[in-house]
């Protein structure tokens, strides 16, 4: 039996990867590192609760003696644990720079320490900063333009210093929006769906122009097990669905799925510094054998389907100050 170490288990991809890797490596078994910040949510993980497959611990990241204690006991890495909400990063940098830049710089001591065979780090297509035309690849430069994509560029920067300096097994994942079930609402897309669900309008941003590429979280995480298992060493994947429109196409895609008209939209003042454009270029992933099976439309009706379902879930998580602008 292969056991990997998830951290940040209890969030919106993580607790879709563990979900992931119980249906679809059965020998396999999965030891979950979160400290429950705001956005980690046990419930996302309780029908495996029991299961001799799945052990939590409740800890933080950047605590290097329980890190490197639970390093022993595993084969391999996937790290997921991140804060990652802009607008949290542009009131304070603080938690940002603790969690995604000292948290990754334990990781990767204890990984080295313990010698871990395979270390993923899931980083961001924000990294690459704002994109004018056509696509970048994984040897572009990174030119991040908010507190947290330039936290996510430092942890970049560290893992390939261990990959350099150490020749540390580790893989960098740079993913692009996700969307699905167990997402946090102050996320765009779970918002939109749970104020529709509310009857309330959706705020958008500015005039609505920023274009986003979109993926299902599934897509995502059958990307992050494809780079865990036939990733090489040292190198960088980028992972997209090329799905491709603007944050206005976008809302009024979720507004018809809910039968709903452009009255529904609310236009907000833009953030600071928000990025026009993300796309990436994934043939590296391709080659691997990577294909996205999830297209926006059936994406949409699966995630809008599960929070119409699982009021009890997401309704006490509407209180949070960033998901009621």
């Amino acid at each position: 039996m292969k056991q990997i170490l998830v951290t940040g288990g209890c969030g919106f991809i993580g607790s879709n990867f563990i979900h992931y890797i119980f249906a679809h490596r059965p020998g396999w078994s999965v030891l979950n590192l979160d400290k429950l910040s705001y956005s980690g949510n046990p419930a996302n993980l309780q029908d495996l609760k029991g299961s001799s497959r799945y052990q939590f611990v409740k800890g933080d990241i950047t605590d290097k003696k329980l890190v490197l204690k639970l390093m022993k006991k595993v084969s391999a890495v996937v790290h997921f644990a991140a804060e990652t909400h802009v607008d949290r990063s542009i009131e304070s940098a603080d938690d940002f720079l603790k969690t995604n830049i000292m948290g990754t710089a334990a990781l990767l001591e204890a990984s080295l320490a313990c010698g871990i065979k395979r270390f993923v780090h899931m980083s961001t297509d924000e990294v690459y900063g704002s994109i004018k035309k056509g696509f970048v690849d994984e040897c572009a430069h990174l030119l991040p333009n908010s507190p947290y994509s330039a936290s996510k560029a430092g942890a970049d920067l560290l893992v390939r210093s261990f990959q350099e300096t150490f020749r540390h097994p580790a893989m960098i994942i740079r993913c692009t929006n996700n969307y699905g079930p167990y997402q946090f609402p102050e996320k765009v897309i779970p918002l939109f769906v749970t104020n529709l669900l509310e009857n309330k309008t959706v705020p958008l941003y500015g005039n609505g122009q920023n274009r986003r590429d979109w993926i299902f979280v599934e897509d995502a995480c059958r990307a992050v097990l494809l780079v865990l298992e036939k990733g090489k060493s040292g190198e960088i994947y980028n992972v997209g669905s090329h799905q491709e429109m603007s944050n206005l196409e976008m809302t009024h895609k979720v507004l018809k799925h809910f039968k709903k008209g452009p009255e529904m939209i609310r236009y907000v003042k833009d953030r600071p510094g928000h990025d026009l454009r993300y796309a990436l270029n994934f043939n590296k992933l391709r080659k691997l054998g990577f294909k996205p099976e999830w297209n926006f439309k059936k994406g949409l009706a699966v995630t809008a389907d599960w929070y119409r379902k699982n009021p009890g879930w997401w309704q006490p998580l509407k209180k949070d100050k960033y998901t009621v602008k």
